[in-house]
């Protein structure tokens, strides 16, 4: 890698010392702790979410942007600046340029930590649920950049499948389009994040982290681009039809005229008010469950993959 892409990114000294070894890596996202929950459940989320990928046996690595740099791997004290400072931005491909370039702390999205998880060579990654197609996005053409992405990056990434807020018919269209493989994790159907269950049968499915990780050699092995998607359900006990508020949440912000990236922190906040904070007890479970399963899928990975490849 040349010297000057090298300097707009820096790997934390645990976790460069992980991949040299080629130890199991997970990367996390942070917009979900500066803009995904309020303080401070965001910062008690963010180092649970560490801990267990620890306990898995896999080293964490939250992806943010840090002093001018893309940050692979965050100290306590940048997750403390994350939650707690203002008007930290939110970083996707588009946004990370500029940035970097004024030297701004922001908080990646999906996309923006697949670069991160990219450019280190991390072949795990762990979020709450993926941007995708909005709804009413023939009139709007607002698509997330984090299914672009997952074309871009040989990255698997595991969450509760996509934002429940989103029309996930036309997201899993997208997907197969662009041959993003999508795995359901011990289901046949898309999970909505908050509902284990949309009622949208998937083509492929996996029972164990051993299984992923063979797919994901299979892929990378053959020399084909892109990531897949590990759609991995809610826990039952903490899941729940959140369809009625988010009607409501995207009525307010289309009263208000919400667009653009402030969309999905504002519906996001919108449910958890109409549902007494229920919604948010499910991200948390969510995202926790999430970690558990993407690290075991990391260190499957790190004993599966061939020798030389990454």
């Amino acid at each position: 890698m040349s010297s000057s892409r090298r300097k707009w990114w820096r790997l934390a000294p645990e976790v460069a010392e992980a991949l040299k070894e080629g130890l199991p890596v997970v990367a996390l996202e942070s917009t979900i702790v500066a803009h995904g929950m309020p303080y401070p459940a965001n910062l008690e989320t963010a180092r649970e979410v560490e801990s267990i990928v620890r306990a898995e046996g896999a080293i964490p690595a939250t992806v943010a942007v840090v002093d001018g740099h893309l940050q692979v791997g965050c100290s306590p004290a940048m997750l403390e600046r994350l939650a707690t400072e203002q008007e930290v931005a939110k970083v996707s491909r588009r946004d990370l340029p500029l940035v970097l370039a004024q030297g701004k702390l922001g908080a990646t999205t999906v996309s923006g930590t697949l670069i991160g998880a990219g450019l280190a060579g991390i072949s795990v990654f762990v979020t709450g649920g993926i941007g995708g197609v909005h709804r009413g996005a023939e009139h709007t053409w607002d698509v997330s950049a984090d299914l672009e992405e997952l074309t871009l990056q040989k990255v698997a990434v595991v969450s509760a499948g996509a934002k429940s807020i989103l029309d996930l018919p036309k997201t899993l269209e997208v997907l197969e389009t662009k041959g993003v493989t999508v795995l359901g994790y011990g289901t046949d159907v898309l999970p909505a994040f908050f509902t284990p269950d949309s009622g949208l049968p998937l083509v492929h499915r996996a029972d164990s982290p051993s299984e992923v990780a063979s797919a994901m050699a299979a892929k990378w092995g053959l020399g084909l681009q892109g990531g897949m998607l590990v759609a991995n359900p809610v826990p039952d006990q903490h899941g729940f039809d959140a369809e009625e508020a988010t009607k409501k949440a995207l009525a307010a912000a289309a009263d208000q005229g919400v667009e653009g990236k402030s969309l999905t922190p504002f519906l996001l906040k919108h449910i958890a008010e109409a549902t007494d904070g229920k919604s948010l007890a499910a991200n948390v479970a969510l995202v926790k469950h999430n970690a558990r399963v993407g690290a075991q899928i990391a260190v499957a990975y790190a004993g599966a993959r061939p020798q030389g490849q990454e």
